[in-house]
């Protein structure tokens, strides 16, 4: 392998590190739960219901989809136009 592939290679292979590291899982914080249908586009929080990406911001590809989910205070999902279950339409 010439010098000039190895240093693309390698620079490649740390770019990807970091972004898996900041795409990680999200955890939530005491007294929050989980809210399908109110994320914004890659905003999301982690794995979606479908099971299409694995995790925080990858998959939410439009707002408020209704299979990728925030963590949001426990008792406002619903009064934000969430849904406790995964595919719920909102109403």
């Amino acid at each position: 392998m010439n010098r000039r592939l190895f240093v693309v290679t390698a620079a490649l292979a740390g770019a990807m590190a970091a972004s898996a590291a900041q795409a990680g899982p999200v955890t939530p914080a005491a007294g929050q739960e989980k809210c399908y249908g109110v994320a914004k586009a890659g905003a999301n929080d982690c794995a979606s219901a479908t099971g299409t990406h694995a995790c925080a911001g990858l998959g939410s590809k439009k707002d408020n989809d209704p299979n990728e989910f925030k963590y949001v205070a426990g008792g406002t999902c619903e009064k934000m136009g969430g849904s406790m279950k995964a595919g719920a339409k909102k109403s």
